[in-house]
């Protein structure tokens, strides 16, 4: 069995892009604040441990092997998670000082918010975000009450009385386990086909399930739902374990896809897109921090700001 490496406080991974980032050990070592001589020797437990040389040592310095390459590609996919992870946190405990208040449906919040925060901290590093995740009509009923500043939405159905920008977009999959018949058709399964089968689906007034709804007919359009989930993690868990078909995020099943835990089905007659939305109260014009989450959330969309 190949051998488990404990990453500790992720300072190792940041020595080690840090060394690819300025050529050297030495030089790496500074720009983290770390010792050489304590760099060094972290490197080498980290080589004892995983099996893998990452550094070539020489009269002239250390530089990164081939295989001290890929690492780094890895590393730094995994910092960047760490820093989302580190952000998300953050913003779920209501901490003091000056306060951002957003609500996120479910899928936003999960796959999204934390980039988007991240890069808010980096302009506003003083202001401190509570964000709460509630599906899209409790989002856009605390909205309403003014509970929050902003919040994200993956609905086509809101309430009146908020202002909304669009901030992405974003599509329904259909999704089996790799042993259902969908998963051997030839030919997409027809909306009606879809409507009319027990799915596994999310909760009443969540994005997900009201945008399916939509897109089909309505509920009274569809079949008795098999089950009906509160996160897109036990809607998954559900297909994966063989349960019946699911429609989801492709945000949520991308990962699971791309694995060969679940098999996308295409379908025809039916149009699964949707908008994710920004809402908000009061000023027609949202300005401060959250003006700028939402221009964050669009630039990275690539959403024209004066739809």
């Amino acid at each position: 069995m190949a051998a488990q490496v404990s990453w500790g406080d992720l300072r190792l991974l940041e020595l080690i892009v840090s060394v690819s980032e300025h050529g050297s050990l030495g030089a790496g070592a500074r720009a983290v604040g770390m010792a050489q001589p304590n760099a060094s020797r972290a490197v080498a437990r980290f080589e004892r441990a995983s099996g893998v040389r990452v550094l070539r040592r020489s009269a002239r310095g250390s530089t990164l092997t081939p295989e001290g390459a890929l690492v780094v590609d890895w590393a730094r996919g995994v910092l960047d998670a760490a820093d989302r992870l580190s952000t998300g946190l953050e913003a779920l405990r209501a901490g003091g000082g000056h306060r951002l208040g957003i609500a996120a449906s479910m899928t936003v919040a999960e796959y999204l918010v934390p980039v988007w925060l991240a890069e808010l901290r980096r302009h506003h590093p003083e202001v401190r975000v509570a964000l709460a995740v509630q599906n899209s009509a409790e989002v856009a009923a605390g909205v309403a009450a003014g509970g929050y500043d902003v919040g994200f939405v993956e609905s086509p159905e809101l309430p009146g009385g908020l202002h909304r920008a669009p901030v992405g977009a974003d599509e329904l999959v259909v999704v089996v386990h790799p042993g259902h018949p969908w998963a051997r058709r030839r030919a997409p399964v027809p909306a009606a086909e879809l409507a009319a089968t027990p799915l596994v689906v999310r909760e009443t007034g969540s994005g997900t399930r009201t945008a399916l709804e939509a897109a089909l007919g309505g509920p009274a359009a569809m079949a008795e739902p098999a089950l009906a989930l509160t996160s897109n993690a036990a809607v998954r868990l559900s297909v994966v374990a063989g349960g019946p078909p699911a429609v989801l995020s492709a945000l949520a099943v991308a990962a699971s896809v791309a694995a060969g835990e679940l098999h996308r089905v295409p379908v025809t007659g039916v149009d699964l897109r949707r908008e994710l939305t920004a809402v908000w109260a009061g000023p027609r014009r949202l300005d401060g921090e959250a003006g700028d989450l939402v221009r964050i959330a669009q630039r990275r969309a690539a959403v024209p700001r004066n739809r």
